[in-house]
């Protein structure tokens, strides 16, 4: 894994998960594939096997960089703006 200038401006500890699953999933009735967790604000959301791909959106929208796996048992991290494992 590489480290980038993003991870290193993370809040530390990481930010509390704000729901259990995809809130925007919920909201449209949809089932998320997989949850990835936002490292700047603690928003869940679903990864882009899922239809409507709510961490990338959360990104796109609110520039926070650095998500990170929520799902049991995984810990990898991604960087939007890098488009790499950190």
């Amino acid at each position: 894994m590489n480290e980038c200038v993003h991870v290193s401006a993370l809040p530390r500890p990481e930010p509390e998960p704000l729901s259990e699953t995809c809130p925007e999933c919920l909201a449209a009735g949809s089932h998320p594939v997989q949850l990835r967790l936002c490292l700047t604000c603690g928003h869940v959301g679903c990864c882009d096997s899922s239809p409507f791909q709510h961490a990338t959106a959360h990104s796109k929208e609110t520039g926070h960089p650095v998500m990170r796996s929520f799902e049991p048992g995984e810990s990898w991290r991604w960087c939007f703006v890098d488009g790499s494992i950190v």
